[in-house]
Order: structure tokens, then C-alpha cells, then sequence
């Protein structure tokens, strides 16, 4: 049985996205761009702990190179996003900031991404920063605030890669 976070979602006869002319390949990025930069506004106002944010950069790239690839899928991202923030969390409580803390939270991470089937690599790098700076629990509900912008971001790149091929089909 293959691993649905592997695979291009349903409706997706495609090993991997075709690329599309320059104009859209910089439409289609414009839109992660906006929620990166989104997303770092709302941190600057309500956190100091900016690096606790930065893998999100991350998964919004992987969202524009490949929205349609079951790892940025809506769940894969939650799951493993939020997923590696409490685990990060919960080993920095458990073992203070540090590599102890990081290397399990790393392990651990990965466990469930596996046992879950949902990929998401850019979620180890939550589980390290988590674990090695986790600051105080509202730290948390402000990334699963950021988490839910950037789930936002899967729904509207595919949005985009559909208009921009009805675009193209009535074009050609």
C-alpha cells in the first residue's frame, strides 16, 4: 500500500508539477511570498521568538514548488507542524533547552510523521527550535496561528495552479 503523503493527491496524474511559462511561476510564488512575509509581521507583533517560526518559510516553499504533493497536504501539515511544535515543547519541559531535548524531539518527530503518514520534512526543524528555545506556551498558539495561514496557502496555490491552467487551455 503506498504512503498517501507521498503521492500526488487524489486527482493528480502527475509525478511532479509541470512547470509553468516565468509570469506564472512568479504568480504562483507571489502567493507564499505573501504568507511568509504575513506570517513574520504577525510574529514581530506578538512574539520575540522569531527562529521558533522560520521552518514555516519552508513548508510555504514547498507548498509553491509542489501543491499538490500529499506532503503539503492540509493534514500532512497540521499534523506534523503541530505535531513537532508540542513535542518540541514537551521534551524542552521535560528535559530544559538543549541538545538532549532537540535530539528527541527530532526522533520522536519523525516517529509520528511516519506512524502518522504525514510527511512534512520542514516540521523537524519546528521539534529542534521548540526544544532548544520553546519560551512560554502562547509561543505555541501563535504557531498554530501561523500553522492555519500557511494551511490557507495550500487552498489558495491550488486555486492559482487551476485558474492558471483553465488560463492556459483557453490561451492554446
Amino acid at each position: 500500500m503506498e504512503k498517501e503523503s507521498l503521492k500526488p493527491v487524489e486527482g493528480a496524474a502527475r509525478a511532479i508539477r509541470r512547470r509553468l511559462p516565468l509570469r506564472g511561476e512568479l504568480m504562483l510564488a507571489a502567493l507564499p511570498t505573501a504568507t511568509v512575509l504575513l506570517v513574520l509581521l504577525m510574529v514581530e507583533v506578538l512574539s520575540e521568538q522569531r527562529l521558533l517560526f522560520a521552518s514555516l518559510a519552508s513548508s510555504a516553499f514547498l507548498i509553491y514548488l509542489d501543491p499538490q504533493h500529499g506532503m503539503n497536504s492540509v493534514r500532512s501539515l497540521i499534523v506534523a507542524q503541530m505535531g513537532a511544535a508540542l513535542l518540541g515543547v514537551g521534551t524542552f519541559l521535560l528535559l530544559g533547552p538543549g541538545y538532549d531535548a532537540a535530539a528527541l524531539a527530532m526522533v520522536v518527530t519523525i516517529l509520528l510523521m511516519i506512524l502518522a503518514d504525514a510527511v512534512h520534512p520542514p516540521a523537524v526543524s519546528t521539534a529542534l527550535s521548540f526544544a532548544l528555545r520553546a519560551g512560554d506556551e502562547s509561543n505555541v498558539l501563535l504557531f498554530g496561528l501561523a500553522v492555519g495561514v500557511t494551511a490557507l496557502l495550500v487552498l489558495l496555490e491550488r486555486a492559482a495552479l487551476w485558474m492558471l491552467a483553465r488560463y492556459a487551455s483557453r490561451e492554446g
